[in-house]
Parts: structure tokens; sequence; C-alpha cells
């Protein structure tokens, strides 16, 4: 069973980072061109703003989750390096209950977030529900959650948690 959830999570992992991967590089091509139309056409495209904030939001939830499962996110640990062994893996603990807490709250005020604004729309991109641009927040806190899920059981990924792609620091 624990193999079966690692392979789960490991598609999971996999969905997050290609979906943060290609926000990212829509942002970078976007950001180019409204810099492009504002200053050598001098005329500013009213949709490229728009769209890299929105974009942001998707890399901000996707990426958190995929970081947060390698254990790569920003984080300090200085005083809990400084702990024995045992008293880490209590911190460490205390740490997902902690995380899952956000997780959930942040799938259900993410829910309820996106119910209040389905109904609006954003100005540049009338067809476009607000609530729609709001979903990577309870859905990259319920990837978290499932993360947090596989750290408590089965522990983090081989490899110390680090992605094997990834170079070796």
């Amino acid at each position: 069973m624990a193999a079966l959830y690692r392979r789960a999570m490991d598609q999971v992992y996999l969905l997050c980072v290609v979906i943060a991967g290609i926000a990212l590089v829509l942002i970078s091509a976007i950001i180019p061109w409204a810099v492009f139309t504002r200053y050598v056409l001098n005329s500013a495209a009213s949709w490229p703003e728009t769209t890299a904030v929105l974009l942001t939001v998707v890399l901000t939830f996707f990426g958190a989750a995929a970081c947060y499962r390698l254990g790569i996110h920003m984080s300090v640990t200085v005083a809990a390096d400084m702990l024995p062994p045992r008293a880490r893996r209590v911190t460490d603990f205390i740490v997902e209950l902690l995380m899952a807490t956000m997780a959930v709250f942040m799938i259900v005020y993410g829910i309820k977030l996106c119910q209040a604004t389905w109904q609006n729309s954003i100005a540049e991109f009338p067809f476009l529900s607000v609530g729609l641009v709001y979903s990577p927040i309870p859905i990259g806190g319920a990837f978290t959650l499932l993360f947090i899920i596989e750290h408590l059981t089965i522990g983090r990924p081989p490899d110390g948690g680090r992605d094997p792609h990834l170079p070796v620091e």
C-alpha cells in the first residue's frame, strides 16, 4: 500500500511541477511582451499584467506544494538543527501537524473563496470566473495535505527528499 501511495504522490508531484513550470514559462514570455508594447510600441496592452498576476497564483500554490514535498521550500531550521535527534523528530512532527492545519485552512477557506467569487469576472477577461482563478488555493492545499500524509505515514521521498533531476548542492 505504501508503494502505491508513493507512486500516486510521485504523479501528483509531477503534475504540480508541470503546472508550475508552464505558469513560469508563460509569465516569462508575457512580461517582455508587456514591456515591448508599452515602451517600444507606446501602446500598452491591457492583458499582460493581469495574466501574469493570475499565473503567479497558479505558480505559487502548485510550486509550493511541490517544494514542500521534497523539503526544498524556504524554512528556518537553525534552532531545530541544534536539537538532539529525538527532539528533532518531535519538532518535525509538530511542524507537519502545523502544516496540515494550514493545508486544511487553505482547502476549506479556499473553497469558500471560490464559491463566493464564482459569479464575478475579471475586467480584462470577462469570460473568466474569479472563483476559477482562485481554485489553485484549495487544490494546492489538497496536494500539500496529501504530501504531508505521505511524510507522516511513509516518510519523505527517497534520496533525502531531493529531486533526482536537481543538481546536488
